[in-house]
């Protein structure tokens, strides 16, 4: 029988809450509609061919204007005002900065790298053209899983933190911190470490593809966000405005996949094993990340109300900007846009998963229960007393 540690008293809410029904089968939509995108590209191949050639200066309009649609309702969320707290309690938002930008890109490479580009190297045959240079296709791949490792979570992962019981005001500290560390840092990590793996890609396109697809949404949500408060309150914004946004961004993620796997239906039928063997170090990225932030938060004696969403930021990545970036970067029907995608099959899963991992091992942890941001009444369940 595991014993009861003193800091948990007998009124103490367990941890956890409820996601809609709509959440809770993300993955089964996302599977979905990647069916539906490999029907439509090879049932009616013409419909791809004219969505790919309404594009600008290589940037798909249709996909610009679903991934817009699929940030912004992320970044309106944010309240940056509140980036302040982070000077009073600092340990946590320096934990993630640190696991998102000097741990987690380079584990991602030495994953990729090893399984993709040397242990799978046999299995993964064939080369595409990227901007007229031919590139083996595993590299293409390994670039995809580049994209997501330099990506931490700013949306999800707010789902995530309500889910084991955080500390949701620091969670949107930590939110907001990324968001604006990744404006100014996902171009140049990005370069530098895809020209270290052989992809070498012009600067100015991976800084307009972050100004686009995260600076854009980024400006927008802020200063709608001001205006709306202004002129019509906190309670119309929480309760009426974000209510109905919050089923668009899901909905313009699952609109690109369609169009996204249109043009990729080919490839995954002809290698199905290429989706099994692209999740195996994003599986092992995901739960490996997890792992070191949270034995690095108990080490630094942070509350689990703050060390459940701290590891969960490290662990989860922004595939949004990352499918983004791979597809402004390497083209539509690239594998790396392919294997970026494949990170959004595998994150729902995991990273409840993972969820479930914190909800049971909330005692390792000093209790601020105070400082949650209590779920949903009829969700929480009661510690029976002992």
């Amino acid at each position: 029988m595991t014993p009861k540690p003193a800091s948990i008293h007998s009124n103490t809410p367990q941890v956890g809450g409820s996601l809609s029904f709509f959440e809770r089968y993300l993955t089964l939509w996302v599977i979905l509609c990647i069916g539906a995108g490999i029907l439509l590209g090879r049932l009616f191949p013409g419909v791809a061919t004219a969505l790919d050639a309404m594009s600008l200066h290589q940037v798909s309009i249709p996909i610009a204007i679903c991934l817009f649609f699929m940030m912004y309702p992320i970044m309106v969320k944010i309240d940056f005002s509140q980036a302040a707290q982070a000077v009073r309690t600092p340990k946590p938002v320096v934990l993630t900065l640190v696991m998102n930008w000097l741990v987690k890109p380079f584990t991602m490479v030495v994953f990729a790298r090893f399984f993709l580009g040397w242990l799978f190297r046999p299995l993964i045959t064939g080369t595409e053209w990227i901007r007229g240079v031919e590139v083996p296709l595993a590299n293409s791949y390994i670039a995809g899983a580049i994209l997501l490792g330099i990506a931490p979570c700013t949306a999800m992962v707010l789902m995530w933190g309500y889910l084991c019981y955080g500390n949701q005001g620091h969670t949107l500290v930590m939110v907001a911190v990324n968001s604006l560390a990744m404006l100014f840092l996902y171009a140049p990590m990005g370069r530098w470490l895809l020209a270290a793996n052989d992809l070498v890609v012009p600067w100015q396109t991976i800084v307009l593809s972050v100004l686009i697809y995260v600076g854009l949404p980024l400006i927008a949500g802020m200063y709608s966000r001001y205006w709306i408060l202004k002129h019509k309150g906190r309670e119309w914004f929480e309760r009426r405005f974000l209510n109905y946004l919050s089923p668009v961004a899901i909905a313009a993620l699952l609109i690109t996949l369609v169009l996204l796997f249109a043009f990729k239906g080919e490839l995954i039928v002809n290698n199905p094993l290429h989706i099994l063997l692209i999740a195996v170090p994003l599986f092992i990225q995901t739960n490996f990340i997890f792992l070191i932030s949270y034995v690095a938060a108990q080490r630094l004696k942070l509350s689990y109300e703050d060390a459940a969403p701290a590891a969960l930021i490290g662990a989860s990545n922004h595939f949004e900007v990352a499918i983004a970036t791979a597809v402004m970067l390497f083209g539509l029907n690239s594998g790396a846009a392919l294997a970026t995608v494949v990170g959004v099959l595998i994150e729902v899963p995991v990273m409840l998963m993972l969820v479930a991992f914190c909800q049971q091992t909330a005692f390792w942890f000093p209790r601020q229960p105070e400082k949650a941001t209590l779920p949903d009444p009829r969700c929480l369940k009661v510690r029976p007393s002992m």
